[in-house]
């Protein structure tokens, strides 16, 4: 059996010169973002509480809590709006059509009856409000022209609904059912977020023309506006009101968080400043907000989630991080306690603490993409697309100084030798590489189509993978490679080779969902029909004792077969990863860690069966 001790968030999607619009349940302290077709709830108290709701046929844009907290309401780029409880699996309510866009922003009623979306409707109605059980239209929203960014539903009756995009109007409308009651153009730029204060008495408005306006809720009229000292630089992309209703937080594309203070008088004023998560790069731009309870939660542009206390901003913000895209390769390092580092292709590194979670990113010098990585304790070996190879050494959180090392074709595999891990075994397209250090020391053509390679750890031996299925075995004297074996089972092009911890066995995995364990010396095969994916298989790897072997697969599951039992009595673990498994480890003999398409790094503890 599996139990999923840890998981490992992955952060909010983001884009760039475009807010976004995360919300909360300030019942429960949970936060609700999504990433891709993923909706994710996080428990603001312990950030590694974690839930997926994993349904969308598209990505997701937007997810809501109703007001009770019961069901959730979550968008796509498709004009999909699923409802779902928040409990018993996630059980679905109904799922409704709403526009013929991409959603943007969606809002409950303060009684949790109707809801009202808003986003791209290609030609067709940009807003809509239905209820929630049927679906049925309530009302006619007319008067936008162009993408509608957020949208706002009343918090008190009688009911109103405004709406603000990207042709600078502001449009309320009265009802239900709802209709067209008047609009304002006061913002010279794209309007980026309208959110209504908790008591229901006004409005405000934030706009890429770096201002804020505050208008009455009743009657729509301007009463106000943030004042310009002190005030943002750039583009104002989301704002959240403080629970009591006399203070708001905003973000913007100056990098900055502000929290405003509301007088009596209806003018904003500057009360602090929070600073940027990061060292000030483009990634540090802050796309959206929401203030919660008592915390403060900022997400920036790379996608890093400060939380802040609001009755101590002075203290330091908890960062959560993560990754953002598919993580490609993961690696354990065998510290006390065990740090997991995982690359994802567009050039990021995390280092997560077991029993933690998030422990920093590895910054290099040379911020280029990742295709595979092999990782030894003082050094991380990437490889790109194109055509070099980085050694890279690491103190503690920081990567020295590289130099690239140009293989001159594209790398497909990489494999270290762990009792001598100067050296280095590259394969590309044609044959293989072999580093020493940062030096290449021979390349070999072999003459077929190289998918997949391996060295052993006292790098003696090698096994390289063909396009073909078969497996060559290597013997390496000095600089040279001498073919010692070719061996014939699988029946699709090999994936991926791992020797066993001892050295006494080796498994390969191929394209046609086949893995294999071979015995090192005799060169049989061990253990046969492992041919429970159904898709192709991406990463294979050794429990430390050698007693085990997981294998990750394009069919989302991690499948754990142990060598010295038939393959039948396998453990499946059953939808690891939404989109495809492609990094796997284990830490200990119990533990394996596994990466995906989702950007999530989840830890599973195996218990014999």
């Amino acid at each position: 059996m599996t139990q999923l001790t840890e998981a490992y968030a992955c952060v909010p999607s983001t884009e760039r010169g475009r807010g976004i619009l995360i919300s909360g349940d300030p019942k429960s302290d949970r936060l609700l973002y999504t990433n891709g077709r993923s909706v994710i709830i996080m428990n603001l108290q312990n950030p590694l509480d974690v839930a997926v709701y994993a349904e969308h046929a598209y990505p997701a844009t937007v997810a809501r809590f109703s007001p009770n907290g019961e069901w959730i309401a979550s968008a796509d780029v498709s004009g999909s709006v699923r409802i779902w409880g928040t409990h018993n699996d996630f059980v679905l309510k109904n799922e409704f059509k709403v526009l013929s866009g991409r959603i943007d922003d969606l809002q409950w009623s303060p009684d949790g009856m109707r809801i009202v979306a808003s986003g791209e409707g290609k030609g067709k109605s940009l807003v809509r409000a239905f209820m929630w059980d049927s679906g049925s239209t309530v009302g006619d929203f007319d008067g936008h022209s162009k993408r509608v960014l957020s949208c706002a539903f009343k918090p008190t009756r009688p009911f109103r609904i405004v709406t603000c995009g990207e042709d600078f109007l502001v449009n309320f409308y009265e009802g239900p059912p709802f209709k067209f009651k008047l609009s304002h153009r006061d913002h010279s730029n794209f309007v980026n977020c309208v959110r209504f204060s908790p008591d229901g008495s006004k409005f405000i408005t934030v706009s890429s023309d770096k201002s804020g306006i505050i208008y009455d809720a009743k009657t729509a009229e301007k009463i106000g506006g943030f004042s310009s000292e002190d005030g943002h630089k750039g583009s104002i992309y989301a704002l959240s009101w403080s629970p009591d209703g006399k203070q708001v937080l905003t973000v913007s594309a100056d990098k900055s968080a502000k929290v405003w203070e509301i007088s009596e008088d209806n003018n904003g004023k500057v009360k602090r400043t929070l600073p940027p998560p990061g060292s000030g790069g483009v990634d540090d731009m802050l796309v959206g907000c929401l203030w919660q309870n008592d915390h403060l939660v900022t997400v920036s542009l790379g996608g890093t989630i400060s939380i802040f206390s609001a009755s101590d901003l002075d203290k330091a913000p908890l960062l959560i991080s993560g990754h953002m895209k598919n993580i490609t390769s993961l690696a354990v390092l065998n510290s006390v306690p065990k740090v997991i580092l995982s690359s994802s292709y567009d050039g990021l590194i995390v280092k997560w603490i077991q029993g933690v979670g998030y422990g920093g990113k590895l910054r290099r010098k040379e911020n280029s993409q990742i295709k595979c990585l092999a990782a030894v304790e003082e050094e991380i070996v990437s490889c790109g697309f194109d055509n070099k190879v980085w050694r890279v050494p690491v103190h503690s959180d920081q990567c020295g100084d590289a130099e690239p090392i140009d293989i001159g074709s594209q790398p497909k595999d990489i494999s270290l030798a762990l009792q001598s891990p100067e050296l280095a075994l590259v394969s590309t397209d044609t044959g293989v590489v072999m580093l020493r250090g940062t030096k290449v020391v021979s390349t070999i053509n072999l003459g077929f189509t190289v998918t997949a390679c391996t060295i052993a750890p006292d790098g003696s031996e090698a096994i390289v993978g063909g396009q073909d299925g078969k497996l060559h075995m290597y013997s390496i004297t000095g600089d040279t490679l001498k073919e010692e074996a070719v061996l014939e089972k699988h029946r699709g092009s090999i994936s991926v080779i791992r020797y066993s911890p001892d050295v006494s066995m080796f498994a390969s995995g191929d394209l046609n969902r086949e893995a294999v364990i071979w015995d090192r010396v005799s060169q049989e095969v061990k253990l046969k029909n492992m041919l429970y994916h159904t898709a192709r298989i991406n990463c294979l790897a050794w429990s430390p004792d050698s007693s085990m072997v997981a294998t990750g697969s394009l069919d989302t599951c991690v499948i754990i077969y142990e060598v010295d039992k038939p393959a039948s009595s396998r453990i499946t673990i059953k939808n690891a990863h939404l989109g495809g498994v492609y990094g796997l480890a284990f830490t200990d003999e119990h533990t394996v860690v596994s990466s995906g398409e989702d950007a999530f790094v989840r830890a599973w503890r195996l218990t014999p069966q």
